[in-house]
């Protein structure tokens, strides 16, 4: 697994610390690499300073013991936009069906709050995706690192009977089945009747 670079590393650590100094109970960032590649697509797939608001909501919710979503994490309720709206973020929108309240933007007054700082973090993200994008032109990183899995291979939605999901290897979920902490029930490829094991 790839480090998260130190200075882009260093630039959230510092937008999260200006979010932290207008809202003191929001918990330190533990792992910044968290919110670079794959993200939920009810969060906001793209990194920003926005999404860091988002993640933000999520942090509050948590520290006061808030259940913020359902659905595995996917609908974001009322509980969440009232968080999301002391933070300054607002929703223009009727709910979503599957993801609910989670599509917040910055509000005016919050836009020019962080100014600066999103400015920072956007410089930061940029040069990280040029970094990133001239590597994979110039490296040959092998099979798997190009497809995110040890075992190399396209990844695939595998679903349990809870609703929630994971990215797999086809070949991987074959040698073993991999188990719900939720519902205890093994995870299967996304429109396969069984779960997928071992071969016999």
């Amino acid at each position: 697994m790839s480090t998260t670079p130190p200075v882009l590393a260093a630039e959230l650590a510092l937008a999260w610390s200006d979010i932290q100094r207008h809202h003191p109970e929001l918990p330190d960032l533990a792992a910044p690499e968290s919110l670079i590649g794959e993200s939920s697509s009810a969060c906001g797939a793209q990194l920003s300073f926005e999404r860091l608001l988002h993640e933000a909501v999520h942090g509050i919710a948590a520290a006061r013991g808030v259940r913020d979503t359902s659905r595995a994490g996917r609908y974001h309720n009322r509980r969440f936009l009232a968080i999301a709206e002391e933070l300054g973020l607002e929703h223009l929108e009727e709910p979503h069906p599957s993801s609910g309240f989670s599509l917040v933007v910055m509000n005016a007054a919050t836009r020019r709050r962080y100014r600066r700082t999103a400015e920072r973090l956007q410089r930061a993200l940029s040069a990280h995706l040029a970094a990133t994008a001239a590597d994979t032109k110039r490296s040959f990183r092998g099979p798997a690192a190009r497809h995110g899995s040890s075992g190399g291979g396209v990844r695939v939605k595998a679903v349990c009977d809870c609703g929630r999901n994971v990215r797999v290897v086809p070949s991987v979920l074959a040698q073993a089945p991999i188990v719900c902490g939720a519902c205890n029930k093994p995870f299967r490829i996304a429109g396969a009747a069984e779960p997928v094991t071992a071969a016999a």
